[in-house]
């Protein structure tokens, strides 16, 4: 298995489609299941043995800065885009100088999910740097709750991911966690960024490959969503 020591979770959002939760809040610190959005992410986080976890903010950044202080079973720390938000490729490369030349997670802060196989584990045993600049857990879409769209990915028989526009093939959805080396980020343009320009490199090179999570995951974008979760997550959890 692959040692990933380190995470980056996207954290800086502006949240408005999550109002009014987060007129008063943050989006990472929205609710659900009595657990915060991040404390989820750095739970499953933690439990598969991250040390380091870098949170980049923005939006009411003192407040998500004194929640995650309480917190003692990882190292916390921030990066600042309290002036201009980077967008989530941008976000990356300027938090890049806390994880060096190794390989690391990033997770959005709003996903959640109820797994039947723990799925950082697997994706740890799956990552082959050598192979790889990025690999995508991946959502069946009769799994996904709070998800609307078509379908972000097709994941090729040899493990690689391309497009799900302009592909056939079954269409999985991202759930915002990836493991990625700091390679996917080589060359990368200046000031804020979507990865997405990264992983059409990378998936043109195929060296993007994907993992599909075994379990549901849980969209949080919406106050709508995040009722549907609560629901979701009490049913998934009880079962």
């Amino acid at each position: 298995m692959s040692k990933v020591t380190a995470a980056m979770i996207m954290g800086a959002g502006l949240g408005l489609r999550m109002r009014p939760l987060t007129d008063d809040r943050p989006k990472p610190l929205v609710t659900v299941g009595g657990k915060t959005l991040i404390d989820h992410s750095i739970d499953r986080l933690v439990a598969a043995g991250v040390k380091l976890v870098v949170v980049n903010v923005h939006y009411k950044a003192e407040m998500l800065q004194a929640h995650l202080a309480k917190r003692r079973d990882v190292e916390i720390v921030f990066s600042d885009e309290t002036d201009k938000l980077l967008d989530t490729g941008g976000g990356v490369v300027k938090a890049m100088p806390h994880f060096g030349n190794t390989s690391f997670f990033v997770i959005n802060s709003d996903s959640i999910w109820v797994e039947d196989a723990p799925a950082l584990p697997a994706m740890l045993a799956k990552w082959d740097e050598s192979r790889m600049d990025g690999l995508l857990l991946l959502a069946e879409m009769s799994t996904a709750i709070g998800y609307d769209a078509q379908g972000d990915f097709i994941l090729r028989p040899d493990g690689h991911v391309v497009r799900a526009r302009g592909n056939s093939g079954a269409a999985y959805a991202y759930p915002g966690v990836q493991i990625v080396h700091p390679r996917l980020f080589a060359d990368a343009p200046g000031g804020a960024f979507s990865t997405n320009i990264m992983w059409d490199r990378a998936i043109a090179a195929q060296r993007l490959s994907g993992i599909v999570l075994d379990g549901t995951w849980i969209h949080v974008g919406t106050p709508e969503a995040r009722e549907e979760a609560e629901a979701a997550l009490a049913a998934l959890t009880a079962a």
